[in-house]
C-alpha cells in the first residue's frame, strides 16, 4: 500500500510540475526551479503563482473529488459501472449554473446556484428513491437515472430557448472547463477533509461491497454506512461539478482501473483515487491548453477522449 501511493504521489508531483511549465508560453525547468525558489522573471513568476499554479491544484482536487466520489458510489450501488453522475447531480448543479447565466449573474453566483442545484438533485433523488419505505441500491439507481433524464430535458429546454450570444458560455460550462475554477480552496479543503471522514470507515466499506446482508451480519450498521455514503460522494460530486462544471469519466474510469490494478481493498482505492484522479484531470488540463494553444479546449472533452479508448482496454485486459 505505501509503495503504490508512494509511486501514484511522485506521478502526481510530476504532472503538477509539467502543468506549471507548459502552456501558451513554456517555462523550461531551469526557469521554473528558480520562480519556486522565489527568484526568476516577473513574466514566469506571475503565469507560475498567479495563473498556473492556482488552476492546476484545482484540477487537482476536482478530479480527485470525482474519482473518490465514483468510488464510493461503485460501493455503494454494488456496480462497478457507477459514476458520480448516475443520480443526477450533475443534471441540477447545470440547471443551477444555467439559470444564473440566463439571469446575468456573476461567476460566484454562477457556482452558488450550480451547488444548489447539485443539492437540490441530491434530495430530491433520496426522497423519491426512499418513498414509505426503505430504499434499496437498484431502486436509487434507476430514481437517479429518471431524475437525470428529466434534468436533461431541461437543459435541452433551456439551450432551445437561450440567446445566441450566452450560449458559448454554457456549452462551455456544460462540457467540464477548469478556467471557471475562481479559488482552488474550497474543493481542496472539502477533498482532505472528506478523505479524513471516510478512511476510518473503509473497512466497513470493505464488508458492504459483498452486501447489506453480509455486512449486517458481521455487525455492520448498514442503513447509516449508506446514508453516509451517500451524503458525502453527493457532496463531493457537488463540489467538483461547482468548481469546473460537468466533467466525465473521471470518476468512472479511475476508481474502477484502480480497483483492476489494486484489488478491491477500499483502504488502498480511496487515497490511490485522490491521487489518480487529480493527476489525471492536471494531465487532461495541461493538454486542453496546450493542444491548440493559445487557444483552449474544454477538459471534459480531453478526459472522454482519453477514458473510452482506456475503459476499453481495460476491459479487455480483465478478460
Amino acid at each position: 500500500m505505501t509503495r503504490t501511493l508512494l509511486s501514484l504521489s511522485i506521478v502526481a508531483l510530476a504532472a503538477m510540475m509539467l502543468a506549471l511549465a507548459m502552456g501558451s508560453v513554456t517555462v523550461p525547468l531551469p526557469d521554473l526551479w528558480q520562480v519556486i525558489q522565489g527568484d526568476g522573471s516577473a513574466l514566469h513568476r506571475t503565469l507560475v503563482w498567479e495563473l498556473r499554479l492556482p488552476r492546476a491544484v484545482a484540477a487537482f482536487a476536482t478530479g480527485g473529488l470525482l474519482a473518490v466520489a465514483g468510488a464510493l458510489m461503485q460501493v455503494l450501488l454494488r456496480n462497478p459501472l457507477a459514476d458520480p453522475y448516475i443520480l443526477g447531480l450533475s443534471g441540477g448543479a447545470a440547471v443551477g449554473a444555467l439559470l444564473a447565466m440566463l439571469a446575468g449573474m456573476g461567476t460566484l453566483l454562477i457556482s452558488g446556484s450550480a451547488f444548489a442545484g447539485a443539492m437540490l438533485a441530491t434530495l430530491l433523488v433520496f426522497g423519491l428513491a426512499h418513498g414509505t419505505g426503505s430504499w434499496t441500491p437498484s431502486r436509487l439507481l434507476l430514481t437517479g437515472v429518471v431524475v437525470a433524464s428529466g434534468w436533461g430535458a431541461v437543459i435541452t429546454l433551456m439551450l432551445a430557448i437561450t440567446p445566441s450570444h450566452k450560449l458559448p458560455g454554457m456549452l462551455y460550462w456544460l462540457m467540464g472547463d477548469v478556467s471557471y475554477a475562481r479559488t482552488p480552496w474550497p474543493a481542496l479543503s472539502v477533498l482532505v477533509v472528506s478523505i479524513a471522514l471516510i478512511m476510518p470507515l473503509a473497512r466497513n466499506l470493505n464488508v458492504l461491497a459483498r452486501g447489506p446482508m453480509q455486512a449486517a451480519a458481521l455487525g455492520v450498521s448498514v442503513r447509516p454506512l449508506e446514508w453516509s455514503v451517500y451524503l458525502l460522494a453527493s457532496l463531493l460530486t457537488a463540489t467538483a461539478v461547482t468548481t469546473a462544471g460537468s466533467i466525465g469519466f473521471v470518476g468512472l474510469i479511475v476508481p474502477h482501473m484502480l480497483r483492476l490494478v489494486l484489488g478491491n481493498d477500499q483502504r488502498v482505492i480511496l487515497p490511490a483515487s485522490v491521487l489518480a484522479g487529480g493527476t489525471l484531470l492536471v494531465l487532461a488540463d495541461t493538454l486542453a491548453r496546450t493542444v491548440i494553444a493559445p487557444e483552449q479546449l474544454p477538459v471534459g472533452v480531453i478526459t472522454a477522449l482519453l477514458g473510452v479508448p482506456m475503459f476499453l482496454y481495460l476491459l479487455h485486459r480483465s478478460r
